[in-house]
């Protein structure tokens, strides 16, 4: 994915800055008074903001998850981060989620029908078999193609994780409602294992 946002928004601060030194030096270059405020007061602040800009940029482009995890993990970074920070959940549980799930393969497709990076079972294929008391258990999912998108897999995947976590107030709980049925805690218990042993 493409990160100009956060450059433009720095350079155009560096620039406008450099304008607002030159300009009072312009508009005080007859004031000694102006000249001694701008030497000894305004460049250094100017120069420290502009400073810090560029560390929080720098920042904001650092993958938050952690380098324990292998490449075929970590090659989801971006979307990891950006859909987990959005929901709310740490990007190294959704990183341990995706690692349980797919081991990082976009196109993974489970003996039971669930797709891509987070296995999210579609309305589509095997799981559109499953039946539940009011008709096909998955009808209002999307589809295997919308899924097999890695960056519509994970945004909805971390939305439906953040709403189980609302609606049963831990993130145990809400992983065993994720994974797969009739394993108790035992799937919620790997997934935070990983993310204990990976995160940092």
């Amino acid at each position: 994915m493409t990160r100009l946002g956060p450059w433009l928004v720095v350079r155009g601060l560096m620039i406008g800055s450099l304008l607002v030194i030159v300009l009072t030096g312009v508009l005080t270059s007859g004031s000694t008074t102006g000249k001694t405020a701008l030497a000894a007061g305004e460049t250094p602040s100017v120069q420290a903001e502009t400073l810090q800009v560029e560390q929080v940029v720098v920042d904001a482009n650092e993958c938050r998850v952690s380098n324990k995890y292998p490449e075929k993990i970590r090659r989801w970074c971006d979307l990891i981060q950006k859909y987990a920070e959005k929901n709310g959940l740490p990007p190294d549980l959704v990183a341990a989620l995706i690692w349980q799930e797919s081991g990082g393969n976009p196109q993974a497709y489970s003996r039971s029908g669930a797709v891509g990076l987070m296995q999210i079972m579609a309305r589509d294929g095997k799981s559109a078999s499953f039946m539940c008391i009011n008709g096909p258990c998955f009808s209002k999912r999307p589809t295997i193609e919308q899924l097999n998108d890695p960056e519509f897999n994970v945004k909805y995947g971390t939305r439906m994780l953040a709403g189980l976590n609302n609606r049963l107030g831990s993130i145990r709980d809400a992983l065993k409602s994720y994974g797969p049925m009739d394993v108790g805690y035992s799937y919620a218990d790997k997934v935070l294992g990983i993310y204990d042993r990976y995160r940092e």
